[in-house]
């Protein structure tokens, strides 16, 4: 158990190009850590987390562009990418293979998301809808429709009610799930939402965008809770520690940064990585975060418990 923030380990040249995306998986069958990483080298690269270290594990072809978006389902047993080749892959964590190939539509797909239950994918496209696949049949279910622009990030609450998109305007729409209908438009930012990530509980919604700004939102009553600065360029991604206390996020300054939920104040500033970071992520317990973006490396970090 560590009793302060500091880093644990780095794989330099992780991949040939910027990482643009990073997830972090457990399986339900052993408890075996998986960190999965889309590269703009086109490639899906599979490590095993284990003894601290990280151990690559498979390498993913398939994609012909670079790859936006990657994400694990809830039981660690398939991973979801997504390109700019408009390609949605699932995949096998436990041989490695692909299951499925699912076409998006001409430049369709950006980030992908599991919903709770892991049976959907949904995907924003830049027509303003939010594409939901079904895993199993590997095809178009629904669409939500925003009415708005290019969606290019996206979130599902995890009690499964909500789904949260963010579009390259500022604008932010949440929907209820069960009945597909626009719950909340929210206009707090004016620059494009890189990343949204819901708290544990779903009470809040935190965004990023490219106006150096963190908002939290309370989700129920749409209202704004708090608007946090203290990144120097765009926030490219926010993610929630499982334990509803913290929250982490990535910049184009470099920068990675924990804030505190209840005080939203930032507790830690991590300053290692050499280039613009797109991806944060916490695993599953909440006691280490990764981190990739522009430098080609994958950081990992001590929180303390």
């Amino acid at each position: 158990m560590s009793t302060q923030y500091s880093i644990l380990f780095k794989q330099e040249h992780a991949h040939d190009d910027a990482i643009w995306t990073a997830a972090w998986g457990k399986s339900e069958k052993d408890g075996s850590e998986t960190i999965i990483t889309g590269s703009l080298d086109d490639l899906v690269k599979v490590w095993k987390w284990s003894d601290e270290k990280l151990e690559l594990q498979w390498t993913l072809e398939g994609h012909q562009l670079g790859v936006v978006s990657v994400d694990i389902s809830h039981n660690g047993s398939i991973a979801a990418s997504s390109s700019l080749d408009a390609h949605i892959r699932l995949w096998d964590l436990e041989s490695g293979k692909q299951i499925k190939s699912m076409d998006a539509g001409p430049v369709d797909a950006w980030t992908v998301a599991f919903s709770p239950d892991s049976k959907y994918i949904a995907t924003g496209s830049h027509l303003g809808k939010v594409n939901i696949f079904g895993v199993e049949s590997g095809k178009k279910e629904y669409s939500l429709d925003t009415r708005g622009k290019f969606i290019l990030s996206i979130a599902y609450s995890p009690d499964g009610k909500y789904l949260a998109s963010g579009a390259i305007d500022g604008i932010i729409n949440i929907f209820d799930i069960a009945t597909g209908k626009l719950l909340h438009t929210l206009e707090g930012h004016a620059m494009p939402i890189r990343s949204l990530t819901f708290s544990p509980d779903s009470q809040l919604l935190v965004t990023a965008s490219d106006d150096g700004y963190i908002k939290i939102y309370d989700v129920q009553h749409a209202n704004l809770a708090g608007t946090l600065s203290g990144h120097a360029s765009w926030v490219l991604n926010v993610s929630f520690s499982p334990d509803n206390t913290h929250f982490v996020s990535s910049s184009s300054d470099k920068s990675v940064k924990v804030w505190e939920a209840s005080t939203r104040a930032c507790v830690n500033t991590f300053f290692d990585h050499q280039d613009q970071v797109w991806s944060v992520k916490y695993n599953s317990t909440g006691s280490k975060i990764i981190s990739a973006g522009d430098d080609r490396a994958i950081h990992i970090y001590d929180c303390p418990m």
